[in-house]
Parts: C-alpha cells; sequence; structure tokens
C-alpha cells in the first residue's frame, strides 16, 4: 500500500511547487479552465437627433380675472341690503342702501344756498346800476364845477364797490353749485351699486350698522369668474435654463406665445386652454420664481378662484435633441446613467456605462412615450440598451444587441 501512494504524492508535490512559485500561470491556468459568461440577449435603440415638442409642468392656482371691493363712499348708517350673497351679480346692480335722510337735508340746503347766492347777485347787480346812474349823473357837473371833487370821487368808488359786491354774489353761486353737486354725489352714494358683473361674496356689514368712510368701509367683494387667472411660477433655474437654450438655437419659442392647458387629475388634458397674459421680468424674492399668469375663458364656472391646477406650457420645440425610453435610464451612486453597447475583445459587443444629464419628459407619438430627453451625455450613434439591462450584472459584460420590435402605426382614418 505505501509503495503505490508515494509516486503520485511525488508527482503531486512538485506541480504545487511549480504553482506556487509562477502566480501568473495559475490564474492563466483558471481564466482558462472557467467557462467563458454567455452573452446576454439585449434590444437597443441608436441615438438619433430630432426636433421634439415639450411641455412645462407647474402648479398654479385660479383667480378672478377682475377682483373689486365694493366699499361706502360716505359715512352712514346701513338701511337694506339688496343682493344675494354667493350668487351673480350685473353692473349696476343696486347692492346696499344707506339711511339718505341725512343727505337729502343737506341736498336741500345747497338748494336754498343757491337760491341765497342769486339773490345776493341781484342786489349788487341793482347797487350797481344806481352807482353807474350816479357817476354818470355827477360828471359833467364835475366838469362844470358844479360839484365838489370829492362827489365825483364817491360817486366812482361806489361803482368800484357795487362791481366787487356782483363778483362776490357771483362766487357765492358757484360755491353754492360746487356744495349742491357735492350733496348730490353724497346722496347718490347712499345707493351702493355692483360695479361690475361678478360674483357677490358674503355681506360683511348686516342691516342697521354703521359703516364708515375710510379703513371700515368695506361692504363685500365681487370677483368676475369668466374668463379666469391662473397664477404659477417658473423657478428661476429652469427659467434662466430655457433663456440659455433659446440663445443656443436648442429651444424654440411658439411665435404666437405659449398654449396653456390645463391637466386634469389624471394627467390628461382637461379640455381648457388659454394664452399667457403676463409675465414677470423679476424674482419673487419670497418663492424664488418668475411669476406667471394665464387667461383662460370659464363659460361652465367649473374653475373656482383659489382652486389649485396643474398647467402646462405647450408649444415649445427642442431642436436636434435626444430622447430615450425611460426603462433604459438608470440610478447608480454618481447619478443618472444609461447601459451603451460597444465593440469589445475578440469581436464581442459589451454593455458600458455612460452617465447622462435627462431633461424633460416626452411623449414623441402613440409608440414612445414615457421618453427622458437627454440634455448630455450621449452622441449620435450611440447604441443604447434599453430592454434587459436587469441581466446586466458588471460594466464589460458581454451583451447580444437587437433592434426592439416596432408596433404598426394606426391606420389612418
Amino acid at each position: 500500500m505505501m509503495k503505490s501512494t508515494l509516486p503520485r504524492i511525488a508527482l503531486v508535490i512538485p506541480l504545487l511547487l511549480l504553482t506556487a512559485c509562477n502566480p501568473l500561470a495559475a490564474k492563466k491556468q483558471a481564466a482558462a479552465a472557467a467557462p467563458a459568461h454567455p452573452p446576454v440577449a439585449v434590444t437597443t435603440v441608436k441615438v438619433k437627433a430630432e426636433d421634439i415638442p415639450v411641455h412645462y409642468e407647474f402648479v398654479g392656482q385660479v383667480a378672478g380675472s377682475l377682483e373689486v371691493d365694493v366699499r361706502s363712499r360716505i359715512t352712514g348708517i346701513i338701511e337694506q341690503r339688496h343682493y344675494k350673497e354667493g350668487v351673480q351679480t350685473r353692473a349696476g346692480e343696486l347692492m346696499f342702501s344707506l339711511d339718505a335722510a341725512p343727505f337729502k337735508a343737506v341736498y336741500q340746503q345747497a338748494l336754498a344756498a343757491i337760491e341765497i347766492a342769486k339773490a345776493q347777485k341781484v342786489t349788487a347787480e341793482a347797487q350797481l346800476s344806481q352807482a353807474q346812474r350816479e357817476l354818470k349823473r355827477v360828471t359833467p357837473l364835475a366838469q362844470k364845477q358844479m360839484v365838489s371833487q370829492n362827489q365825483l370821487d364817491d360817486a366812482a368808488s361806489a361803482v368800484d364797490i357795487a362791481n366787487a359786491q356782483k363778483a362776490v354774489a357771483e362766487a357765492a353761486i358757484k360755491q353754492a353749485e360746487a356744495n349742491l353737486l357735492t350733496a348730490a354725489i353724497n346722496l347718490d352714494y347712499t345707493q351702493i351699486k355692483a360695479p361690475i358683473n361678478g360674483i357677490a361674496g358674503r355681506a360683511l356689514f348686516n342691516r342697521g350698522a354703521l359703516v364708515q368712510a375710510g379703513s371700515d368701509s368695506l361692504l363685500t367683494k365681487l370677483v368676475q369668474t369668466n374668463p379666469v387667472h391662473v397664477n404659477f411660477g417658473i423657478p428661476e433655474n429652469d427659467q434662466l435654463r430655457m433663456r440659455r437654450e433659446i440663445a443656443r438655437g436648442t429651444l424654440v419659442l411658439p411665435e404666437t406665445g405659449f398654449v396653456v392647458d390645463l391637466l386634469d387629475e389624471s394627467g390628461a388634458s382637461s379640455g381648457r386652454s388659454g394664452a399667457l397674459d403676463f409675465q414677470d421680468y423679476k424674482v419673487d424674492n419670497n418663492t424664488g420664481n418668475f411669476a406667471m399668469r394665464a387667461i383662460l375663458k370659464n363659460d361652465d364656472a367649473m374653475l373656482s378662484p383659489g382652486q389649485f391646477v396643474r398647467v402646462q406650457l405647450k408649444g415649445a420645440i427642442k431642436s436636434r435633441a435626444i430622447a430615450l425610453p425611460q426603462r433604459a435610464i438608470l440610478d447608480g451612486p454618481g447619478g443618472k446613467y444609461v447601459y451603451v453597447a460597444s465593440p469589445g475583445a475578440n469581436g464581442m459587443t459589451v454593455a458600458l456605462q455612460k452617465n447622462i444629464v435627462p431633461g424633460e419628459w416626452v411623449n414623441l407619438d402613440e409608440q414612445r412615450k414615457n421618453y427622458w430627453i437627454i440634455r448630455s451625455g450621449l452622441e449620435i450613434g450611440d447604441e443604447v440598451i434599453v430592454d434587459g439591462v436587469a441581466r446586466i450584472f458588471f460594466p464589460g459584460m458581454p451583451v447580444a444587441a437587437a433592434a426592439p420590435e416596432t408596433k404598426p402605426a394606426p391606420a389612418q382614418q
């Protein structure tokens, strides 16, 4: 038994010694002994540039296109509220009436003051006529030295005084007419009417309450809800990036301006669209956004002030942009990346990583939905792996690439 074992041990020991002395040979031997990893079947798309419509989505809030405070311009007691809260009110419709008795009295006093001023004018005119006749009589007598110079001077002064009294009477008439106009205006202000068409808000004062002109004069509000405004903001970074892209020519805005579309709760278009009617030139210090405002029709009154909505700006085009399916984009410690099918050793195709910077989400057409625009990281002609990335365990892994199946386009109706 010992004789047969010793020769075998003698053969193994030199082999072990040879392996220990030459590690490189051992690695080559192990690699040769290990079976090669078979290529993983994947599908790829070739990167190409095309003009892609892009949409920008934001959260907005509905507001009335015109909101007016209904205030009392005079101090008085509310006698009656004539409108119904929360309903549509037409311009010119009576909303509140104040106790008009004190203002009617002031109006009558102003009328009487005008009559008094007119009577004073008549008196002044009569005195002027008398003074002018006296001066006319005295003047030739003074020339013949039949009356003294003092008598002539007194007659001339009487004319001047009469003219002054007439001017005072005329000024009193004008002042009385102004007072009458003010009294008429204040009397009219006792009837508080709707300044615009709109929905009337809750009444802040009830019958019998005292309202004072000034800070305590707000009675209610009127808001116009057709059309409506939608206020939203574009973050500063997004706005600056859009400006840079426009300057480079990679983003083309519509000549007629953005189309503003409202989305429903599922993210689809609600069928309501409008246009931008205001873009602020500065950044809001509180929000860090550029304030924007759109105007939309609201014939069915489904949009209410204060309501939050999803706003989508449509019409812009990304010129010569790259887009990939979202399923092809992966997350890693260094950010987002994709696998690209590239030539490897021995004529094999391997999967290599490329870091990318994604942009907006888009739907290119009916067959290409949920795509991501790629701002940087890829080149035209790259073969990006879109399916089978879950079977790629490490960069450099062999792959067998094939083009994805395309569904036939739907027949035109």
